[in-house]
């Protein structure tokens, strides 16, 4: 919620909106919307969970705290919060907008779980006005499983990027880093971009592959701590840790690379591009949002090691200057498409009529 929406809540903020966030207890995060304006109120959510009970107890929450507050309109992100305070407030007759950031195990997995998921997105958002898509191959997921009629769709390009913050940095001239910035996930490409540093040490040993991000034990395509360090001990890549501000570790890198097997439109490689680093991402919805291949950076299969080492050792071969024109490019088509000014407008235009009918 900070990352990435904390200039658009502090937007409503400062146009006299009463703004309230859910999520799960972070003391760090809910003392910085306190010290913005906003009420916080702790909601855990148990987000790859299958248990029905504890997912009921998440629907319950929901009520009690939508019931108390009654609020003009209520905003969710991410699957659970979609499906489950979706319910609520339509049970309570309060409007509501689902944004959905991203598809993950709902439509990349098979099974029962998956499909009961589907069925509740169905229930959830059969009351809306609206729900937003960060991507125009979310829709069609959406749509091809019938889950959503097409008056109800409305493209939201990301969730923005703060351009001022986010800016163009000189590219490094003594060193080529590569860096991967994500949750270390398989789902997230972590094996692919391992094996495809692997393969290019071999051929170009003073290259550094860099690894930023947290560590997420409990989600099933965790990356365990000890492949981490197995790799680092391997001399393969460095594990940074994770961190509040990405953008001095951008800054020394000469590219960014995400090989991710979905996503909605991903942060990193707008903040990225934004900073004027050429890219490298698989050719999968979300990313291909972003990159555009030969453009402002390279797009490579989707579970293949061998294609994304060859799409960043174009970058290796690249001169300088070429670097910096594919950067510079990235960087323009934030300013144009992405930048978080674009979608405040947005979310203006909507909370505005929601508000007032």
């Amino acid at each position: 919620m900070w990352n990435f929406r904390s200039i658009l809540i502090k937007h409503f903020v400062d146009k006299g909106y009463y703004v309230s966030v859910t999520a799960p207890y972070d003391k760090e995060y809910f003392t910085k919307f306190e010290d913005m304006g906003c009420q916080t109120y702790d909601i855990p959510i148990d987000a790859k969970g299958i248990n029905p009970v504890t997912d009921l107890r998440l629907f319950l929450n929901y009520r009690k705290l939508l019931k108390a507050l009654k609020p003009d309109l209520s905003i969710t992100y991410t699957i659970k919060p979609n499906i489950y305070a979706s319910i609520a407030a339509e049970s309570l007759g309060i409007k509501y907008l689902p944004v959905t950031t991203g598809l993950g195990y709902t439509f990349l997995a098979e099974g029962i779980v998956p499909k009961i998921a589907r069925l509740l997105y169905k229930y959830a958002f059969r009351k809306a006005e609206q729900v937003w898509f960060l991507n125009k191959d979310d829709i069609a997921s959406f749509k091809a499983a019938g889950l959503i009629s097409d008056e109800k769709i409305v493209q939201l390009y990301g969730e923005g990027v703060d351009t001022d913050c986010f800016s163009p940095k000189p590219l490094p001239v003594d060193e080529q880093i590569f860096l991967l910035v994500g949750r270390m996930l398989k789902d997230k490409g972590v094996i692919e971009y391992v094996e495809a540093a692997r393969i290019l040490k071999k051929r170009y040993p003073n290259v550094r592959f860099q690894l930023l991000g947290a560590v997420w034990p409990d989600n099933p395509a965790a990356i365990a701590e000890e492949d981490i360090r197995a790799w680092e001990n391997e001399g393969i890549v460095e594990y940074l840790g994770r961190t509040s501000d990405v953008r001095t570790y951008i800054e020394k890198a000469m590219c960014v690379v995400l090989p991710s097997y979905r996503e909605g439109v991903p942060c990193t490689l707008m903040e990225a591009a934004s900073m004027a680093r050429p890219l490298v991402a698989t050719d999968v919805p979300g990313c291909h949002e972003v990159v555009v291949d030969g453009y402002n950076g390279y797009l490579c299969e989707v579970k293949n090691a061998e294609d994304l080492a060859s799409k960043m050792e174009r970058v290796v071969l690249m001169s300088e200057e070429e670097r910096r024109v594919m950067g510079m490019n990235g960087r323009q088509l934030m300013m144009d498409k992405f930048d978080v000014k674009h979608v405040i407008t947005q979310y203006d235009v909507t909370v505005k009529r929601f508000v007032e009918d």
